[in-house]
């Protein structure tokens, strides 16, 4: 029997490999908690969950919200894959008749459809990891050399101070979609080898480390340099308020469409990992090519399908940030933590966790009426398969 749940990790996508070096998790944070038991690894979130919670109510718990977390941000990369490919087919071929979004995010499936068959999380990581790199230097630089739109303007985009406050809600839904990779972490801890003399903890530390230093000196320039040249008329994408240079315009939205290909891959391998574990272990199916094969092709399909009927990318953005990245990110792991470590009640542990808690609840909230508000105000004009 510990023969053959050998075999099946070695054949799931998670497991299959113990071997990758710390700069794998280098865009994800850290945890302690994946070997929050000695000699125990916790190689995905559900099995932390049902550590803390128990069997049957830490499954119920967890894997619900990961499930709409990764299908979700799938959802929204295939709608970000299949606009950067509009725009630069827009930008490279100006007479060209126009093409409709959808067959944009049909051309990006067809990449996702060919990638989901590659062995593990790590066969094209490093690759996002450049394109990502690259696409955002090429965003706030541009920004920069453009400067302030002559009519510029920084104040609210509504009218009213309710629609306001809104907007302030979907913004932290935003943010909250942004930093909430902490999703598939110990999905990608779990390629990390860890002995009791060099824990994966350890390796893991350094990639977040690397992952916010990232996030400084790439991302916030984005932010900054893009705010300040379009103010409050900038759009969801900013790459689709960016028009000039054409040439170098076009090549960065070249690199998003290679940046959120890998990405697509780095939640969906969690997925297929929890199909096929399903049907390998409690429906007897036997591990094969072509179960494989047909199971990752219909989730591309569906997510495919969604994308093209609900292409509203900031709106769903901000929904997913709050409705489920905040729980799974921002304080079901204080949670959990409490649970497990049981901090001292008013320690500098047990404080901090509850805040993280009290925080993440409320951006959960928030960020969750705000985005309704925005999908909703898309919907009106919106015609499906457009």
């Amino acid at each position: 029997m510990e023969d053959n749940n050998k075999d099946i990790n070695n054949w799931l996508a998670v497991t299959r490999s113990r071997n990758e070096k710390w700069w794998y998790s280098a865009f994800h944070n850290m945890i302690e908690m994946h070997e929050a038991e000695s000699g125990k690894r916790f190689d995905r979130y559900h099995e932390l969950g049902q550590y803390a919670f128990g069997e049957k109510l830490g499954l119920w718990i967890v894997v619900p919200q990961t499930l709409i977390v990764h299908v979700g941000t799938d959802i929204i990369y295939m709608i970000t894959g299949g606009n950067s490919l509009k725009k630069a087919h827009q930008i490279l071929c100006k007479n060209c008749k126009p093409i409709k979004t959808t067959y944009f995010i049909m051309i990006f499936a067809s990449l996702q459809f060919f990638l989901s068959h590659l062995p593990s999380f790590n066969s094209i990581i490093g690759v996002s990891i450049s394109a990502a790199v690259i696409y955002s230097t090429i965003v706030w630089t541009s920004s920069a050399h453009k400067g302030a739109l002559p009519d510029v303007k920084y104040d609210g985009r509504s009218s009213t101070t309710i629609g306001n406050v809104f907007d302030f809600f979907t913004g932290l839904g935003t943010i909250a979609f942004g930093y909430a990779a902490h999703n598939v972490l110990l999905e990608i801890q779990a390629t990390v080898p860890s002995t009791p003399e060099k824990p994966s903890k350890k390796a893991m530390w350094k990639g977040m480390i690397a992952a916010y230093i990232v996030v400084g000196l790439f991302y916030f320039p984005v932010a900054i340099f893009g705010y300040w040249a379009f103010g409050n008329s900038v759009t969801d994408n900013i790459l689709m308020s960016l028009d000039k240079p054409h040439w170098l315009t076009a090549v960065a939205n070249i690199f998003v469409v290679i940046h959120v290909t890998g990405s697509y891959q780095v939640f969906a391998v969690p997925v297929f990992d929890m199909m096929e574990s399903l049907m390998v272990r409690r429906m007897n199916f036997k591990p094969t090519w072509y179960l494989r094969f047909i199971s990752r092709n219909i989730y591309v399909a569906l997510t495919m399908l969604v994308a093209t009927i609900f292409p509203f990318f900031g709106g769903l953005l901000s929904f997913l940030g709050g409705l489920v990245f905040a729980p799974t990110t921002y304080f079901l792991p204080c949670i959990i933590w409490l649970v497990v470590y049981k901090p001292k009640r008013f320690s500098g542990s047990w404080c901090a966790n509850w805040f993280c808690i009290v925080f993440g609840v409320l951006l959960m909230v928030l960020g969750s009426i705000g985005a309704m508000r925005e999908i909703i105000l898309q919907a009106k004009d919106y015609k499906f398969f457009s």
